[in-house]
């Protein structure tokens, strides 16, 4: 089985798990003149520079002064240099403004295509953890506010009768190849729609995991609560960081025991069975769309096509 990196994964910074609980070595490393910042706003990353000089990197010394509970440490690059989050929820109106001065906002599905593979995860990074601070600025116990701590990866409740610590989280979610043998010795694959999608786009079945549920538990289940299809040997095959807005996705693929579908039950608009040969058709005379190249889906699909997974 050939497994390629995902994109949004292979972030190449240090994160620096043990240091940045410290406040004084984070001191240190914002006074750092390689210091570099990446300001994300509403999950969008701020812009500079026009065309091939187009950088989501700030400098500090194009920079307000900042503070310690603005900002989010992502990591240091092999070089030593410190990497940095501006949460732009964390900033004054003032601040936020001469910001969004320097640049235009960005949504990080449209920041890849300017930037390596790596620059890309620190971009997904930063969005996952701002967003998770924007989404628990109170103690989900008592309801006091919370205040950040050990560069952006904690936050506390600030009663102190409280002191609930909260961490970062992420959900998991299962997205999956189903394919089938068919009685005309045919392989085909099963790919669905939402409603919601532009016209002719399919993609790979997928949902999140439920409580007390194995990945492989979740992959049966979602394929049946959306299909109708039984299916079993769910086997992993790669995983996907997924910062819209904070999923992993763990992509398998499995092995269908029926062949009827039925999509009146659940979220999907339709889907049905495509083999090898009718995805190179449909998708040549433009009736399906294949999913997006960033994500996970398009990699299982292209994976299968190619034969590096699933049966022949």
């Amino acid at each position: 089985m050939k497994i390629s990196m995902q994109m949004y994964s292979g972030m190449p910074l240090n994160r620096q798990s043990k240091e940045r609980k410290n406040d004084n070595w984070l001191r240190r490393r914002l006074s750092d003149t390689n210091a570099l910042f990446i300001a994300v706003k509403e999950g969008q990353v701020l812009a500079t520079g026009e065309g091939e000089l187009n950088t989501f990197l700030l400098h500090a010394k194009d920079l307000f002064e900042l503070a310690l509970s603005q900002l989010v440490f992502l990591g240091e690059d092999e070089n030593g240099a410190p990497y940095f989050a501006i949460d732009c929820w964390e900033l004054s109106p003032f601040e936020e403004q001469h910001l969004s001065s320097m640049g235009k906002w960005t949504e990080v599905r449209n920041a890849k295509r300017m930037v390596s593979n790596e620059v890309a995860a620190i971009l997904a990074f930063a969005k996952a953890l701002c967003y998770w601070h924007q989404e628990n600025g109170y103690c989900g116990k008592c309801g006091h506010p919370s205040t950040l701590e050990e560069g952006g990866h904690m936050r506390r409740c600030s009663n102190s009768s409280c002191n609930k610590p909260t961490f970062p989280r992420t959900d998991p979610a299962v997205i999956m190849l189903v394919e089938k043998t068919f009685e005309d010795g045919v392989t085909r694959c099963l790919l669905g729609r939402q409603a919601k999608w532009p016209k002719g786009r399919y993609s790979t079945l997928a949902g999140f995991v439920d409580p007390g549920e194995t990945l492989e538990e979740a992959v049966i289940r979602e394929v049946y609560e959306e299909s109708s299809i039984h299916c079993t040997d769910a086997t992993y095959v790669a995983s996907q960081p997924w910062p819209f807005p904070s999923s992993l996705m763990l992509g398998f693929i499995a092995t269908a025991t029926t062949e009827a579908i039925d999509t009146t039950k659940d979220e999907l608009e339709n889907a049905r069975w495509y083999s090898r040969d009718e995805l190179d058709t449909v998708e040549a005379t433009g009736t399906l769309i294949m999913p997006p190249k960033d994500s996970i889906s398009y990699f299982l699909i292209s994976s299968w096509r190619r034969g590096d997974i699933g049966t022949l």
